[in-house]
């Protein structure tokens, strides 16, 4: 068996079903050749069927031994890792302190775009969104592993991350949204058992965006939210996220953010963040690059597990402006993950001219920062790129593309 250098080998074997296989076993494996070794975990992924993926980091053979509680025997097997092919370049990793590069040195300007709960939606727009990326305006995308509730948002998604029934939508309305924001009543879950068709949508979609050789920045926690799952227990968010980082890990182009508007989670302190930070980082044995995003309060960004300043504006006048100044507090590349979106919203956030948000961007490149896309453009079907993708409909798209294709023919990084 083969697999490219940075690709994905997974193993499927049948194990313990009885009982909570999410909590009851364990199963990990461990990869080595005469470059590297290392032990991942696994993950159950419903039917008996319990999983372990391993991404190479060398070309070479492998062997590999599959073992834990989850069966009586251990699994001993042996792969090749050859050379990368086409656009896989490997993990990006910081460059040059403030810029990126891929693993093979390959120079990496990020030019991202948000839509947070893309594939959580009927497929038809699904494969929309995935034209529009076919166009190449972009290199990353940033989404939510968890379904969003918020203004537009207001639809329960095609399937839930635990075991359970969720409230009736059916009561909610552009008016009263907000009242059910963080609220868990009407909700039933089990949160020691993952719901396995959820997360299977979201190994697609990680593998169809490194297939375009786009980053899949994956946003673990967020307060928008009316099913509880903002307001779980610390073992639960701790088990979540050991659940997260054995799923994903071993594809390439993951981007952790570990929250989106990180202080809007109130009842989790700075303390809470870095025990969920140590825990993400700690079962990542690729170390991805992994930030924090901020509503109106910057992380510390100096935080040793922090690769990049992943930011939103802070101030109603000056946002991509302060790129400088925060590269010098901080040390590390900054990206504006989030400084307002082209489109007709009426939140003051959404309402941006595609010449200001160009401008924006541009205003990030030029003090050594990168910028991401964002659009709010309002429409019948209740269909905005900002949550859901579909089809893009503003003018900024375009640029972003001719800038990144620019940079990427200039010599050198960063």
């Amino acid at each position: 068996m083969t697999v490219e250098k940075w690709g994905v080998f997974e193993i499927a074997l049948q194990g313990k079903s009885d009982g909570n296989p999410f909590t009851d076993y364990e199963i990990c494996g461990t990869f080595q050749n005469e470059n590297e070794s290392k032990t991942v975990d696994g993950f159950y992924d419903g039917d008996g069927i319990y999983r372990v993926r391993f991404m190479p980091s060398f070309e070479g053979e492998y062997t590999y031994t599959i073992s834990g509680s989850f069966s009586e025997k251990e699994t001993k097997g042996c792969f090749t890792a050859v050379a990368p092919t086409g656009n896989n370049h490997g993990p990006v990793r910081v460059a040059n302190k403030y810029h990126f590069a891929y693993e093979d040195g390959t120079p990496h300007y990020s030019f991202g775009t948000t839509c947070y709960t893309f594939d959580l939606i009927p497929q038809e727009i699904v494969e929309q969104t995935f034209e529009e990326l076919k166009k190449g305006y972009f290199n990353k995308m940033r989404f939510c592993i968890m379904p969003k509730h918020y203004d537009f948002c207001l639809k329960d998604p095609v399937a839930f991350l635990y075991e359970g029934t969720p409230m009736d939508a059916s009561v909610l309305t552009r008016d009263n949204f907000s009242a059910y924001n963080g609220a868990a009543e009407g909700n039933d879950w089990d949160f020691t058992r993952f719901h396995p068709a959820f997360f299977q949508i979201h190994d697609r979609t990680v593998q169809r965006l490194m297939d375009l050789g786009m980053e899949a920045d994956m946003i673990i926690f967020h307060a928008y939210d009316r099913w509880g799952f903002s307001r779980m227990s610390m073992e639960d968010n701790l088990r979540y996220v050991r659940y997260v980082t054995a799923r994903y890990s071993a594809y390439r182009n993951v981007w952790w953010a570990l929250a989106n508007e990180y202080e809007i989670l109130g009842h989790l302190k700075e303390a809470d963040w870095e025990r969920l930070a140590q825990e993400l980082t700690s079962h990542d044995p690729y170390h991805h690059l992994a930030s924090i995003h901020n509503c109106e309060t910057f992380y510390d960004y100096t935080k040793p597990w922090i690769t990049h300043c992943s930011c939103q504006r802070c101030d109603h006048y000056r946002t991509s402006e302060y790129t400088d100044d925060m590269r010098a507090q901080y040390g590390k590349p900054v990206v504006w993950d989030e400084f307002g979106y082209e489109g007709d919203f009426p939140h003051c956030w959404g309402n941006f001219t595609p010449e200001e948000v160009v401008r924006r961007s541009w205003e990030a490149i030029l003090r050594g920062g990168y910028a991401g896309h964002g659009e709010t453009f309002q429409s019948e079907d209740d269909i905005i790129w900002w949550c859901h993708g579909g089809k893009l409909k503003g003018e900024s798209a375009e640029r972003f593309r001719f800038m990144r294709e620019f940079l990427e023919d200039v010599p050198g990084c960063g």
